[in-house]
């Protein structure tokens, strides 16, 4: 039999990843910066980051941080400072055309490390993720369905989502590397991004 409500959740989820926001402004950031491979690594930081959430969600982690609104508000000014901090660096940062970006050398452990993190902590550090599977998770839940695993089903379900999209947002957008790796161009983009970031910092500070 056809699960109504996991198609449902399906539709739901692909809407809600195609959105704009913190994550896909980060992981453009880094193509644009570093490249198609750094891409890669802080697509799958932004996705380990959701299978956190998912777990922690299951588990009642992220229930007791919507619940608790000194622990909300914690979490929600620190993911702001992160995203503020990464905004101010993208606009004094040198860009890939002072730092040889244009080359097609495989990229080393540390330098792969360093977007994988960003990716990451830049996920888990928006309480939005957590309170979103919190309260989204449970409304695709029948009644008798074990809470824990169906939870754990969406969540990973919810990551094979974005990983999917993220994917196909990093090969785009490397396709056009002849064009925003031009300085002029990268620097600019460099900059809009650099704003999109602190905009969503400043907007995760002020209206949660």
């Amino acid at each position: 039999m056809i699960d109504a409500r996991l198609l449902a959740f399906l539709g739901v989820a692909a809407i809600i990843t195609i959105t704009p926001g913190p994550d896909l402004a980060l992981v453009t950031r880094v193509v644009v910066g570093q490249g198609r491979a750094a891409g890669w690594h802080a697509s799958i930081g932004v996705v380990v980051g959701h299978l956190l959430w998912g777990i922690g969600s299951a588990i009642g982690v992220a229930a007791l941080i919507s619940a608790s609104t000194t622990l909300y508000l914690l979490l929600r000014l620190m993911g702001g400072a992160y995203l503020v901090w990464l905004g101010m660096h993208a606009w004094v940062s040198p860009g890939p055309a002072h730092t040889g970006a244009m080359t097609r050398q495989v990229t080393p452990a540390p330098g792969a490390l360093g977007p994988y993190r960003q990716g990451l902590v830049n996920d888990l550090l928006n309480p939005k993720i957590g309170v979103f599977y919190t309260t989204l998770l449970p409304q695709f839940i029948e009644p008798g369905q074990p809470v824990i695993l169906r939870s754990l089903m969406l969540a990973v379900t919810m990551a094979l989502i974005v990983a999917i999209w993220l994917a196909i947002y990093v090969v785009i957008l490397a396709k056009v590397k002849g064009f925003y790796r031009r300085p002029s161009v990268s620097r600019a983009m460099e900059r809009i991004v650099g704003v999109v970031l602190i905009g969503l910092g400043i907007h995760l500070w002020f209206f949660g």
